[in-house]
């Protein structure tokens, strides 16, 4: 019997709803309107398009969107003084730098001039430090995408043991750490760990986070796991896959995501969700 798919499109469009709904009450109560800015250095296609998603999306919910395009040529102090203007500027309650950054500039040090309080992709180290220690302002969208899409199936977290493929700082790590809260045992699985496959067959529960179109096969899954597909690949043929071979997966499988469809819609809106949250929590202030 073939998997049940997490239908990641429909989820995101229920949340987007929602947030929409709540924004549109905003100004009313608190006398606010949420503001998200989207800085993009230089003309990488895919990272225009991600920009040019994220300000549709934001239009469509009644969120304040500000676009910052800035030539490649862009030197790291120019990108500071933005930055820093964006922290000062009451309008913006969410700030946006699109990854990744031309290589004269320090990726580090510009995360960091980020304001926490405004970090709503949760990359700054003090927000990084609070999801360590239980207690986050801000989740990175990814992996709170992952993790609402887990419980949207209804079954628990707690208990599972669950194997995470991937070690980076924006979707593995952080989503292990949300895993490991939720009371799951949690393998973190990369290039270097002996066996992988074998590791992988004991999970409950399987994200996916390498970057390697179709790297999980049939043989690594657990009959009945669940499987959340993270990676975005384009084949030669121009065609979107994940990182999970979706056709034989699903037959092993007992809960998979698609791609696309799965987690990429659930990425913006929990964008929108983080910025939302961060002019509520302003206004309160």
């Amino acid at each position: 019997m073939s998997a049940s798919i997490i239908d990641g499109k429909a989820l995101a469009l229920t949340l987007r709803d929602t947030i929409t709904q709540e924004i549109q009450t905003l100004p009313r109560t608190r006398g606010i309107t949420p503001g998200l800015a989207a800085v993009l250095v230089g003309d990488d296609p895919a990272s225009a398009v991600y920009v040019k998603n994220k300000k549709l999306a934001c239009e469509k919910a009644g969120i304040y969107p500000q676009e910052h395009r800035l030539p490649a040529s862009t030197t790291q102090e120019n990108l500071l003084r933005l930055i820093v203007q964006l922290n000062a500027d009451s309008r913006i309650h969410g700030i946006l730098v699109q990854l990744p950054l031309p290589s004269h500039i320090d990726t580090k040090v510009i995360l960091q001039a980020v304001s926490p309080e405004k970090d709503v992709d949760g990359f700054h180290p003090v927000n990084v430090g609070r999801l360590v220690e239980g207690d986050p302002v801000f989740v990175p969208c990814t992996p709170k995408g992952v993790i609402h899409m887990i419980d949207s199936t209804g079954e628990a977290i707690a208990g599972k043991r669950a194997v995470v493929i991937g070690r980076s700082n924006i979707v593995g790590k952080p989503v292990a750490m949300l895993l490991l809260h939720r009371h799951a045992t949690v393998t973190i699985c990369h290039s270097r760990t002996k066996d992988l496959p074998g590791v992988a067959r004991e999970a409950d529960i399987v994200v996916a986070a390498i970057g390697k179109a179709h790297f999980v096969t049939s043989d690594m899954v657990k009959k009945g796991a669940m499987v959340i597909d993270v990676g975005i690949n384009r084949l030669a043929d121009g065609k979107l896959t994940g990182d999970v071979d979706f056709d034989a997966v699903k037959e092993e499988a007992g809960w998979i995501t698609p791609v696309p469809g799965g987690v990429g819609p659930m990425t913006i809106a929990m964008l929108l969700q983080n910025t939302l949250e961060s002019a509520k929590r302003m206004a309160k202030k």
